[in-house]
């Protein structure tokens, strides 16, 4: 397959996965009573649409990063470490929206709105990795 489509197919799959991590990051920090319904939902969207969204990223990427010969690369090793941790925080998020959509009684959840920061960050220091591929 040729270079220049894996590549804009592994950011489009990229844009979806963190597209979906921070609606739901960002429903659940401002989740008010009576979103049953929006939670429902969006639990259903992950399953079918981010969750697929990240294991095509993580396939795509490690097709691009083999055929690049970059694995022994510092900059790859060090974007495979927060690709990893985003994937952790997707599966605690995962895990927290479906805990919520199957109570219906608000509780409080003291870091969510870190999760938000924490996608944001990642995902700009993942960019800046790719951009730069700094050499050590």
């Amino acid at each position: 397959m040729d270079y220049l489509l894996l590549r804009t197919l592994h950011i489009a799959a990229v844009a979806t996965w963190i597209g979906g991590m921070l609606a739901v990051a960002g429903i659940l920090a401002c989740r008010s009573q009576g979103m049953a319904p929006l939670l429902a939902s969006l639990r259903m969207w992950d399953r079918r649409v981010t969750t697929p969204a990240m294991l095509l990223a993580w396939i795509l990427g490690l097709v691009l990063a083999s055929t690049g010969g970059w694995f022994p690369q510092a900059w790859l090793i060090a974007k495979l470490f927060l690709v990893l941790c985003l994937s952790g925080l997707h599966g605690m998020l995962v895990a927290r929206l479906r805990k919520e959509a199957t109570n219906p009684v608000r509780q409080t959840w003291p870091g969510r709105f870190g999760f938000l920061a924490g996608i944001l960050v990642a995902t700009a220091i993942i960019t800046v990795l790719v951009i730069v591929k700094p050499q050590t």
